[in-house]
């Protein structure tokens, strides 16, 4: 580390290896982890309040579906072109050390992938690979975006926009703004993600639970846990007695089940601990 942590922040580290360390590990990463890669979270310290599309909002006319591809070609490119950090990097070492055996996580950026971890379970999906809502044929994300263009040929990428954690951006949505339809069915077209609002698949929900009913402890890093994808892991984990470390930059729902609360930047922890 090129500075030195907290002494408090060190003391974690320390307990954290304590109940770590010789076990089968299960991490579960947030939006936290990719901040470094500059991709923004919802819920960080000193983050405006912001009210993402939900599925039932999507669902409900052409004109938010429209509105939602408009700020999505805006702003993929921000998750395009994002590099992993720190703390993929560590969290791949780790895999690669047997350190972790698994990894769950809620985000939707494909970032520990490109760091090199392969045993991930993505619970919200990822955003670069889209499928259609009504015949469920999927398409890669980079096809979508030459769907619009060729939809909306004057449409111009915005060099100077506000990117949000989905991927997408705050823009002025041009009025005549088509959505592509889907090449097979015509249908609606929408990115493999989980809405807010919207159900996780019930057998990415059942791997998780059963990754973690074989763990011997949990690591959390990078999430506040608002979602209940995580929570309801975390409270499991608990259940069977599982030691419970939690890195997060502020408040978490999880904080009173933990066994090791570090508040501290994810990626500064996780390559104290695993780099």
């Amino acid at each position: 580390m090129q500075n030195p942590l907290d002494p408090v922040v060190e003391y974690g580290i320390e307990r954290a290896r304590e109940l770590l360390d010789g076990k089968k590990v299960i991490a579960i990463t947030g939006a936290g982890v990719s901040t470094d890669s500059g991709i923004p979270d919802y819920r960080g310290q000193g983050r405006v309040a912001r009210h993402p599309l939900t599925f039932d909002e999507f669902l409900a006319s052409n004109a938010n579906q429209a509105r939602y591809w408009a700020r999505s070609f805006a702003g993929w490119n921000r998750i395009a072109m994002a590099q992993p950090n720190t703390a993929h990097r560590a969290l791949a070492a780790a895999e690669r050390s047997n350190q972790i055996s698994d990894l769950i996580t809620q985000n939707v950026d494909g970032l520990h992938q490109k760091a090199g971890s392969q045993k991930v379970l993505e619970l919200h999906g990822r955003l670069d690979r889209v499928i259609c809502i009504d015949c469920n044929a999927g398409i890669t994300r980079i096809e979508m975006d030459q769907k619009i263009q060729d939809t909306n040929p004057d449409l111009v990428r915005q060099p100077e926009v506000e990117f949000t954690p989905d991927g997408d951006a705050d823009i002025e949505v041009p009025a005549d703004f088509s959505a592509p339809s889907c090449q097979v069915c015509g249908g609606r077209y929408k990115p493999d993600v989980v809405f807010f609002g919207e159900q996780i698949p019930l057998q990415r929900v059942a791997l998780a639970r059963a990754q973690v009913e074989a763990a011997e402890a949990i690591l959390v890093a990078g999430s506040s846990l608002a979602v209940n994808s995580g929570l309801r892991l975390v409270k499991q984990a608990k259940q069977q007695g599982l030691p419970v470390v939690v890195i997060n930059i502020g408040e978490t729902k999880a904080d009173h089940l933990t066994d090791v609360k570090i508040n501290a930047s994810a990626a500064d922890v996780l390559g104290s601990l695993y780099l």
